[in-house]
């Protein structure tokens, strides 16, 4: 009776909408976790969690908290033939481009890397997120004279993928993935963050910015204590944001606010990922990837500990809930007060937060382990 439930169940929580180039599609809840995935999966007000699952190299665990009024962030896993692709798309603007990105990018990482034979290099996921950057434009030109604001959607988008006994991360933005890696046999957890970040605040960004654009004074402002791009979005590197590549779409009918004062002459926002190799070693034990909303009111290392002092299940949870915790503590609030908060008005406290944690399982990379069925999992709450 109970199997004939979960049965019914599952059926309830298929994805639906994948590798549709418009967007129409809805992140749904769920998707195909393998034989005997196991874990417990559920909604508490505007926070998804599935607190353990099986992929590919070993256990995953995931959540999600909403804050803005329209849920921003996307993200996936997906585990198979081609190793093991993780994505957390966070979206600014409005959720366009962060369901266009979970839509497609998977898609054209798949068709690219079978043109090279099933190997997947940097030049794979370069060209991944080329082609879904072009596919996002298009559709831009397409809607302009109808929804002009599409031109001013955009996301971060930070990808993790694991292939044979390497990881490739690949990043736009200021999402972060974080390394948990022990530390000889003292029973510790060291934290390496392996992304790069493409935010103005970080002074290696305001120069990479500045010698790009010697001409232009105005490259980054500070504003409210906050350094920006053209005193208007803070990352420097984004899917989308077209107004701020494309001078024909940085004029009216977009908001007043978005349109820059001078002739734009080269794009001054970037869709090339800043890609590294990490060959896996046997004491990386497990990978935290996040989107900003979670380092905001989490370290690095704070995040590793509560990984590593704790049971693996409900550990993305567990994360999600420490940075809550602490966006309420520095609003002089109680966790319980912030959970009856609202979303949108929530944004004002937090912002949406995605976590994806990956357990590393030597044995499973070390012999090429090839999930089946092959897991696919989008999660979203319901838009």
């Amino acid at each position: 009776m109970l199997q004939a439930l979960m049965n019914l169940l599952s059926l309830c929580w298929k994805p639906f909408g994948r590798g549709s180039e418009n967007l129409d599609s809805v992140g749904v809840i769920g998707g195909n976790f393998g034989g005997g995935a196991g874990g417990r999966e559920g909604k508490d007000g505007l926070l998804w969690f599935r607190d353990i699952g099986k992929y590919g190299s070993g256990e995953f665990s995931m959540a999600v908290v909403q804050a803005n009024q329209v849920l921003e962030d996307q993200s996936q896993i997906e585990s198979g033939p081609l190793g093991t692709f993780v994505g957390v798309y966070d979206g600014h603007g409005g959720p366009d481009a962060s369901r266009y990105v979970c839509d497609n990018l998977f898609r054209h990482f798949q068709a690219i890397s079978a043109e090279s034979r099933g190997v997947v290099t940097t030049e794979t996921i370069q060209r991944a997120f080329l082609r879904t950057e072009e596919g996002f434009n298009a559709l831009v030109s397409e809607l302009w004279s109808t929804r002009p604001s599409i031109a001013t959607v955009g996301t971060c988008c930070l990808v993790g993928v694991i292939f044979q006994q390497t990881l490739f991360v690949a990043n736009l933005g200021d999402s972060r993935v974080v390394l948990g890696k022990k530390v000889g046999n003292t029973g510790g957890m060291a934290a390496i963050q392996l992304s790069t970040e493409h935010n103005a605040n970080l002074e290696a960004i305001r120069h990479e910015l500045k010698e790009l654009h010697p001409d232009d004074p105005q490259i980054v402002v500070l504003k409210h204590g906050v350094w920006r791009v053209k005193g208007i979005i803070q990352v420097s590197r984004s899917i989308g944001d077209v107004y701020m590549k494309n001078s024909q779409y940085n004029r009216e009918p977009i908001n007043a606010k978005f349109r820059l004062p001078e002739p734009m002459n080269m794009p001054i926002l970037s869709a090339n990922p800043t890609i590294i190799s990490h060959p896996l070693q046997p004491n990386d034990s497990f990978l935290i990837f996040a989107s900003d909303g979670l380092w905001e009111h989490l370290s690095n290392e704070k995040a590793v500990d509560i990984v590593h002092n704790n049971p693996r299940s409900g550990s993305a949870k567990r994360l999600v809930k420490a940075a809550l915790h602490e966006a309420a503590r520095k609003r002089e609030m109680r966790y319980s007060d912030l959970r009856k908060i609202d979303k949108k008005v929530r944004r004002h406290f937090h912002d949406d937060i995605t976590v994806i944690v990956l357990f590393l399982n030597h044995d499973l990379i070390s012999r090429g382990t090839v999930l089946d069925p092959p897991l696919s999992v989008r999660s979203a709450l319901d838009h």
